[in-house]
């Protein structure tokens, strides 16, 4: 069975996350996307960020991997119970799909990601 790649450094996906970087990876991107591979969620929060201008980086991890994950991302600052996706935005903790779907239509998504230096409008 092939293991995921992490989108953004490309290192194979493992129990401790990306090789123990997804908090680095929090911290040098704008906006990051730690999603499980083929959930269709996960698959809707990318395109409202792509809509909005953003280009997040993406972290896909498989269904055995994501307890870890979760536990990693626990460190971040993020939700005690972790539901992915998990969206990060300017270095912070934004949510999951309810939260990136409200924004979009309150048209509070664009600015948040300006402000975090996601879009170069």
């Amino acid at each position: 069975m092939q293991q995921g790649l992490c989108h953004t450094c490309q290192s194979p996906a493992s129990t401790a996350g990306c090789d123990g970087r997804a908090k680095s990876l929090v911290e040098e991107n704008a906006v990051v996307v730690f999603a499980q591979r083929g959930c269709c969620m996960s698959y809707v929060v990318r395109r409202l960020l792509y809509a909005a201008g953003a280009n997040p980086a993406v972290y896909e991890v498989e269904e055995r991997d994501v307890d870890g994950l979760a536990g990693e991302l626990a460190t971040t600052g993020a939700a005690p119970r972790i539901q992915f996706p998990v969206v990060f935005i300017g270095g912070r903790w934004f949510g999951g799909p309810e939260r990136v779907i409200a924004t979009h239509i309150t048209e509070e998504l664009s600015p948040l990601l300006k402000q975090a230096g996601a879009l170069w409008l």
